[in-house]
């Protein structure tokens, strides 16, 4: 039986889940969640069947901003080290946004593999520093232990080259600028859920929607990636949190000329000014926008709606059909408003909604006469890691 923390950095947040491991399965044991990290942090530690458990304190008022992310992992090891010593870790792993073309597997990590991985910390500038920032931290806190890279980039690798090129120049894109889509680790636990419940519904032809502050869609078909609304970057597609998703890219080219905008506060603008933040003016969380009862709160909830409507439209064409919707990530799975504004759309996909098996968030929520199925499916991140990181280093 094997220990494996793992280990998910977002700009001002992380996430760890320490998962005892054995053959084909993962089993929970604690969660540790600490937000705002960049603030005042907020922490909370629940035991693998959800139970809230008192957390450490914490106080980062005299850490540099550059080592929080370290001081909060020590947070984590050190609260693990007094109350459950007879756990020792036998592993590290980590998700990491961007892999590339160059990484389509889960890898052990060296020196010489991060070095590689900063290149693409200009793809996923939100993620990607702070995902090595706490490998490095991993390596100085507990050096003995392996760890593992599980990549958002890796359930797309191999969709076809129609889908993941753009129309630009062909040295760029021999280059390396094409679609890579993120939001892997989360379409594979649903796949994997799905060949749970059933052959045919692993099969199908699917289109899971990871809605949550980043969002993305993916179409699956034969249970693989072939078509997502992300692209290049973790910036591209639906409109998010605080993300702007399709843009048309003249608007950055007029922004630069006339508003004098440089690169930095267009990178600003479209990764944290943007979105449902920038439309509301209220916030880059969803809930707050139902509770907001604003004109341009509803404006940004309907927009995310439309917009997800029109690429269920666009991924059933590269599915050439739709079998299933699985709704799934934050919002997706307990936003009954939210999907039933995307599904009214949908229709004429041969959707029906249920609407009471919705607002009960219900795991099927379809009528019966529905030619198209629509699950709500929890996904788990974590979980996909601790299983990649059992087959990498070993049972």
């Amino acid at each position: 039986m094997q220990t494996i923390l793992t280990i998910n950095g977002g700009s001002s947040s992380l996430k760890c889940s320490l998962f005892k491991s054995g053959e084909h399965q993962v089993t929970p044991i604690y969660q540790f969640k600490l937000g705002n990290i960049m603030g005042e942090p907020r922490i909370t530690l629940t035991d693998g069947g959800g139970n809230k458990i008192t957390p450490p304190k914490v106080d980062f008022s005299d850490i540099e901003k550059t080592q929080r992310h370290k001081a909060s992992l020590s947070v984590v090891l050190d609260w693990l080290t007094q109350q459950v010593p007879h756990l020792k870790l036998t592993a590290f792993g980590h998700r990491v946004v961007h892999g590339g073309e160059q990484y389509s597997t889960p890898i052990l990590i060296d020196k010489y593999k991060v070095n590689q991985l900063k290149a693409f910390i200009p793809l996923a500038p939100l993620h990607q520093p702070y995902n090595l920032l706490l490998i490095e931290a991993c390596h100085t806190l507990a050096p003995e232990l392996p760890q593992v890279a599980c990549f958002d980039t890796m359930f797309h690798v191999g969709q076809p080259a129609v889908e993941r090129q753009y129309a630009i120049p062909r040295k760029f894109t021999q280059e390396g600028i094409q679609r890579y889509g993120f939001h892997g680790l989360s379409y594979e636990y649903i796949q994997m859920s799905l060949g749970n419940l059933s052959e045919e519904a692993r099969i199908a032809k699917t289109i899971i929607c990871h809605l949550g502050a980043g969002a993305s869609m993916c179409a699956v078909k034969q249970g693989k990636s072939i078509a997502s609304t992300m692209g290049f970057t973790a910036v591209d597609g639906l409109p998010m949190g605080s993300r702007c998703g399709n843009l048309d890219p003249g608007v950055l080219l007029y922004l630069q000329r006339h508003h004098n905008m440089d690169t930095d506060a267009l990178e600003k603008m479209i990764y944290q000014e943007s979105g449902w933040l920038g439309v509301s003016g209220v916030s880059s969380d969803m809930l707050a926008l139902h509770n907001a009862h604003t004109p341009e709160a509803e404006e940004a909830i309907d927009m995310l709606a439309y917009r997800i409507a029109l690429e269920l439209g666009r991924l059933s064409a590269a599915l050439e059909g739709l079998d299933q919707i699985v709704f799934t990530g934050g919002v997706g799975e307990n936003d009954a408003d939210l999907r039933k504004r995307i599904l009214d759309r949908s229709q004429w996909l041969g959707v029906q909604l249920n609407d009471k098996a919705n607002i009960n968030n219900l795991s099927t929520i379809n009528e019966e006469s529905s030619n198209v199925v629509v699950r709500v499916i929890p996904t788990n991140e974590e979980a996909m890691i601790a299983i990649h990181t059992t087959e990498v280093i070993g049972s």
